[in-house]
């Protein structure tokens, strides 16, 4: 076995390990170096997984591999892991548990690229469980905040029931299969399909991972979560976490659960279209942004999974191509909620909800580059054109359309244009209503890791053709299933 199939996930370990022994033995005003060290270990993971594509290769009894969805997807969480780092340098300034923010960020990591690699349900297993175990601890980072820790432990009892959930579904698969590898259950489907035990372990699934890509009405974790959480933290849990589900479920459902295609393609169509209407719905009514751009995230999940339903090669595709495009637009957007959140605090530290909306007033007067970049992804996330989310959103509708489902197209429509509603009202904030306080200096860590999200959001949507062919090319990896 080639051991350098692995060098992305290798370089972060050690940078994880180096990151937290040099932390023990450093002053707590020298620790803004971890952050710098960080970043660059994702630089270099990234650099390896880039390089790497086009290898096809298994590993480990073929246990795991790797092949253009894998590395596809390694690629969002290395791009959301880099922004997380970055953003963290100065969320962590004069923070003494410096090295233990930065390590836990990369071994999620870690855990989600596993993930993404995952040929066999107990290692895709085990690795969702290594990411979760490290968001846990992230999302209760801040000790002292009770939001914070009110977060952390909503994300950690949710996130242990559907852990639950999911190791019991995958009991009846292997029960009924004999085998916990992915092709195995595959070629003996049909045993599954013809047994009671196929029902009971796609309802078991589909909640288990519907707590995780966070889809109504399993979602009652995030808006709590994705708010209480360190703005930062809550871009790895939004862009990133959320990501590892939806990749996982592809390879259990369109992969290895494809004969049961009839049982769960139904419940798929049902759930992405409460998830959108609720999402939006109620992100309408909401005062704070972080909250607001967490029911958000619920509708974006919503119509992720409209390719669960339509299941042609260009639904995959665009579903697997928005999954890159949302990394960008909501890892940034929750770091320009963090940014905000800084100059909130820095003028006034005893502020019990910096992420309020009228804390965005005349924000691009005090923050232009914060406010600039904010614009931008509400915008992307809206679907207006020449931005990765207009792309993302037109590949996926026009799949849609196209396989007969213009009901489904029609509804996720319906859904952006209520959108535009909640966005358009940040920017209405942020440009349109008046302020008397002063221009303030932006950080400098924040400000690089909103214009990387920014260049990538509009980059992707100028220049779509080869993103797009890199996401038809790991969408046919999940064909050989079946479709």
């Amino acid at each position: 076995m080639d051991m350098m199939l692995f060098a992305p996930e290798i370089a972060l370990v050690v940078t994880g390990l180096a990151v937290m022994l040099i932390g023990l033995f450093i002053p707590t005003d020298s620790k803004k170096i971890l952050g710098y060290l960080a970043s660059l270990g994702v630089i270099v993971a990234l650099f390896l997984t880039v390089s790497s594509m086009g290898t096809e290769a298994t590993a480990f009894n073929d246990t795991v591999s790797i092949d253009a969805l894998s590395q596809f997807f390694k690629i969002v969480f290395l791009v959301v892991a880099l922004l997380f780092t970055i953003s963290g340098i100065k969320y962590t300034e004069g923070n003494s548990h410096t090295e233990e923010f930065f390590a836990l960020g990369l071994f999620a990591t870690i855990g989600m690229m596993f993930v993404a690699s995952a040929n066999d349900l107990m290692i895709l297993f085990v690795a969702f469980e290594l990411a979760s175990l490290a968001t846990y601890a992230l999302a209760g980072f801040e000790k002292k905040n009770a939001k914070s820790l009110e977060a952390a432990m909503k994300y950690f009892i949710i996130g242990s029931l559907s852990a639950a959930l999911m190791l019991l579904g995958i009991s009846y698969v292997y029960g009924a299969t004999g085998t916990t590898s992915i092709p195995g259950i595959a070629a003996n489907a049909s045993i599954l399909a013809s047994s009671p035990m196929g029902i009971v372990a796609v309802v078991l699934l589909i909640a288990g991972f519907g707590f995780k890509i966070a889809l109504v009405p399993f979602h009652m974790w995030a808006p709590d979560t994705y708010q209480g959480s360190p703005s930062v933290v809550s871009a790895l849990l939004a862009a990133g976490s959320k990501k590892m589900g939806i990749v996982a479920a592809l390879k259990v459902f369109v992969v290895a659960l494809i004969a049961l295609k009839a049982d769960w393609q139904i419940a798929f169509a049902i759930l992405a279209v409460i998830t959108m209407t609720y999402g939006n719905v109620v992100a309408l009514n909401q005062t704070s942004v972080k909250r607001m751009l967490a029911y958000s995230s619920l509708a974006q999940a919503g119509y992720i999974t409209m390719a669960f339903v339509v299941l042609t090669p260009m639904a995959l595709g665009g579903g697997i191509f928005y999954a890159l495009s949302h990394g960008f637009m909501k890892a940034g957007a929750f770091i320009a909620t963090a940014a905000v959140t800084y100059m909130v605090l820095s003028e006034n530290k005893d502020s019990t909800d910096p992420d309020h909306i009228d804390n965005f007033r005349g924000l691009g007067k005090r923050m232009p580059i914060t406010a600039f970049s904010m614009t931008v992804f509400v915008f992307a996330l809206a679907g207006i054109p020449l931005t990765a989310g207009y792309m993302s959103k037109f590949i996926l509708f026009s799949s849609t359309i196209q396989s007969g489902f213009v009901w489904l197209a029609v509804i996720a429509i319906l859904n952006s244009a209520i959108s535009l509603g909640y966005y358009a009202k940040i920017v209405k904030y942020m440009y349109f209503l008046p302020t008397d306080s002063e221009k303030i200096s932006e950080p400098f860590p924040y400000t690089v890791a909103m214009i990387i999200a920014v260049i990538g959001v509009l980059v992707i949507g100028f220049w779509s053709e080869p993103f797009v062919y890199w996401a038809m090319e790991a969408a046919k990896v999940l064909i050989p299933g079946g479709i």
